[in-house]
């Protein structure tokens, strides 16, 4: 699929120059995503540093809301972690499709992706 100029389509109907693929790894990232995904520790791997620290801000604060004895501020700590829990479903799904870019704007590319 790729042209004469070393370039392939992106995802999002850009030109993509194979250079611009990013050394992270898919599967490190992928499982990071799964596993600790409500922690946001994928998007530190990736090198999205301020939604890592979006990500484990959320999930520490919710579970410190759930903790507490105020049905409210429990209530509003269930909303933190469901609000996460969604965010990391949709940055899984943009992984599992190759849409996903890391801190420098790279495609983080599936094995495959651009053969």
């Amino acid at each position: 699929m790729t042209n004469q100029h070393g370039s392939v389509p992106d995802v999002d109907g850009r030109v993509l120059v194979t250079d611009s693929v990013s050394p992270k790894s898919y599967g490190v990232a992928v499982a990071l995503s799964m596993i600790f995904g409500i922690m946001g520790i994928h998007h530190f791997y990736i090198g999205n540093w301020l939604h890592g620290l979006a990500g484990l801000g959320m999930f520490i604060g919710g579970i410190l809301c759930l903790s507490s004895g105020d049905q409210a501020v429990q209530s509003f700590g269930l909303i933190l972690l469901l609000a996460d829990a969604g965010h990391t479903v949709y940055v899984t799904y943009r992984l599992f499709v190759g849409e996903c870019r890391d801190g420098d704007g790279l495609i983080i590319a599936y094995p495959g992706q651009f053969k």
